[in-house]
């Protein structure tokens, strides 16, 4: 199943107090279970610098990622930004594979 990276940012909407994240996450994950059935959640990180949050998921559909992305920030109020994730050994071989 092809992988995609979500990377978002919180903005100030998202939420009034930082102890508010814990509901904010329940509530999003909930809408995006009901609405993107499709989609496998493998691993979120915290992170520092750009953006705040990293979520790497799996989907046959990439309207599905797209739709998940749109609850992100329309029930998140987040900003987000979605690229899609190749294997690294995967990449290789599909150069080395057009070699000539």
């Amino acid at each position: 199943m092809p992988t995609f990276i979500i990377l978002s940012k919180l903005t100030p909407e998202s939420m009034k107090e930082p102890s508010e994240i814990k509901n904010l996450a329940k509530v999003v994950s909930g809408k995006i279970k009901e609405e993107c059935p499709g989609i496998k959640w493998k691993e979120s990180y915290a992170t520092l610098g750009e953006f705040d949050i990293v979520d790497i998921v799996e989907a046959k559909d990439i309207a599905e990622v797209e739709k998940a992305a749109m609850i992100l920030r329309g029930y998140g109020k987040e900003i987000t930004e979605t690229m899609s994730a190749v294997p690294w050994d995967e990449f290789v071989s599909s150069m080395a594979a057009h070699k000539k």
